[in-house]
Formats: structure tokens, C-alpha cells, sequence
């Protein structure tokens, strides 16, 4: 369905994605699991054939730079960035995105509308919409022409933890349809349920590919520590911590570290006993 080859982007100095390759079977739901910077929506872009890229990528058999327009229309697409005109009813969304994707006039969203809950929400303004509303509106607009396959990007990173479940209800449903699904994510509580293969990125770089049922055994259920930290002392951070016998990989904006479970507070205090200051963190 899917089929990247040595996939390489650079954003002038910056190395975005470098040499991946991964295949995504028909049916299948994949994510693309890395801390941010880790190349996610870049590859999610490439997919679509938004930006330049050196390598290759075929969607059901269509080259994506050669065919751009076709292979977009196999797609869905949901940005993490929402832009709406908040002035526009839903209708009138849905009326203008339809006739974007030139789908005939009255053709019948309904039962489009009415899995996503969406029905009673046409005359409401978009302005006046929930951020879970408004997720649910840009994945039924994603699927206006009952594209085969979903991209989605961090899908629930604005969403508060009863719209995330109901959100992943809804793509789950659509997996069970058939749908062909790939997405980005930072959060491990998004990818365990959604996901049946996980693809672990680190710097632009595939560092795990694993059935999700498997991931457990890949990574020892280690906790996961990504540190926001000053770039000039990542270097003295990764030696600090390797020294330690933490496996530590520096991301561009800090490190990701691997620990055990009860050893946080242990790993922080050593941060905290160097001087190292720590802008932001997150544990998966």
C-alpha cells in the first residue's frame, strides 16, 4: 500500500530524515513514535508530496513525485494545525471542502456525519466548536471521498483525555473498516491501542521497527524521559548520563533516556547534582 525507499529530507543545515525505509501493508495501522523533531510530520509531508525529498515513495503503486495529485487522492489527511474560518458553519465547511475535492452535489454525508457526531453540529459556527469537535470535523473532511488511506498528524496532541479516547474510538472504528492508517504521535497511551506496528524515530532516523504486540519485549517497558535542555549542554549531558549506564540519544533540543521503573527521581538528582538545567520534560 505503502512503500518508502531511503527517504532522505534537509531543511538547509538540518538533517530531517535520513535513509528510511518502511513498507505499510493494506489494512494495517502504523505509527511514526518519536519525540518531537524526531522527523514525523516531515515524513507525513513527503507522503503527500507537499515538500521536495530525495529517495523514493509509492502509494498503491503510484510514485509520489511523479503523481502527486493521484496519490493524494487516495489519502486523508489530518494536520496537527487546524485552520478553519471560524465565521463558516460546518455545512458550509463541508459544502466547500467537497467541492474542492469535486465530489458531486448532494451526495450524502450523513452516515459519515452521524459516526463522527457531527450531525447536530452543521449549523453551528466553527468558532464555536470544541477542540474535540473540531478534530472530529477534520477527520470527517479528511473523508469526504472515502479515501483508503488516513494520514494524521499527532491526531490528539490538542485534545483533552476524554475527546483523545473518544478520537481513538472513532479511528479504530475506521481501522475495523479497512482503512489504511498512518500517524504521528509522541504519546505512548495514543499508540498502544491504535497502532499494530510501531515505528520508532530518533533524530530523522528509524531506530525500532516493531509490532506493537512486541514493543514490550523490544524496549524492556522502560520509562522514556525526552529533556528539553540548553543545546549547548546536551553534549555534557549525553557523557554525564552514559556514564551513568543510562542509554541516553540526543534529539536536537535535548536527550531521550531510557530508565527503570523507580528511577526517575535517581536520574533527575544526578542531573540536578551537576548543574544541569533542565528547560522541560516529558515521560512516556
Amino acid at each position: 500500500m505503502i512503500k518508502v525507499t531511503y527517504l532522505t529530507k534537509q531543511f538547509g543545515q538540518l538533517q530531517a530524515v535520513t535513509n528510511l525505509s518502511f513498507e505499510i501493508k493494506e489494512g494495517q495501522a502504523v505509527a511514526l513514535w518519536g519525540a518531537n523533531g524526531a522527523g514525523k510530520t516531515t515524513i507525513l509531508h513527503c507522503l503527500l508530496n507537499l515538500i521536495p525529498f530525495a529517495g523514493e515513495i509509492a502509494v498503491k503503486g503510484l510514485n509520489v513525485q511523479q503523481e502527486g495529485k493521484n496519490v493524494r487522492q487516495q489519502i486523508g489527511f489530518v494536520p496537527q494545525e487546524l485552520n478553519f474560518h471560524n465565521d463558516l458553519t460546518v455545512a458550509e465547511t463541508i459544502r466547500f471542502y467537497a467541492q474542492l475535492k469535486k465530489i458531486p452535489a448532494g451526495h450524502d454525508f450523513g452516515p459519515l456525519l452521524a459516526q463522527l457526531d457531527l450531525a447536530a453540529c452543521l449549523p453551528k459556527k466553527i468558532g464555536n466548536l470544541s477542540g474535540g469537535m473540531k478534530q472530529r470535523l477534520a477527520l470527517a473532511l479528511a473523508l469526504l471521498a472515502d479515501p483508503p488511506i488516513l494520514l494524521l498528524d499527532e491526531p490528539t496532541a490538542n485534545l483533552d483525555i476524554r475527546s483523545r479516547d473518544t478520537f481513538i474510538q472513532l479511528l479504530l472504528q475506521f481501522k475495523k473498516a479497512g482503512k489504511t492508517i498512518l500517524f504521528s504521535s509522541h504519546r505512548l497511551d495514543e499508540v498502544l491501542p491504535l497502532a499494530d506496528r510501531v515505528l520508532l524515530l530518533e533524530g530523522g532516523q528509524l531506530v525500532v521497527d516493531t509490532p506493537t504486540g512486541e514493543l514490550e519485549a523490544r524496549l524492556g517497558w522502560q520509562t522514556t524521559l525526552h529533556l528539553l535542555l540548553e543545546h549547548a549542554a546536551i553534549p555534557a549531558t549525553v557523557a554525564l548520563l552514559t556514564g551513568h549506564g543510562y542509554p541516553v540519544h540526543p534529539n536536537g533540543r535535548g536527550v531521550r533516556v531510557q530508565v527503570g521503573a523507580g528511577e526517575k527521581g535517581q536520574l533527575l538528582h544526578i542531573l540536578y547534582d551537576a548543574g544541569v538545567r533542565i528547560r522541560d520534560f516529558t515521560v512516556d
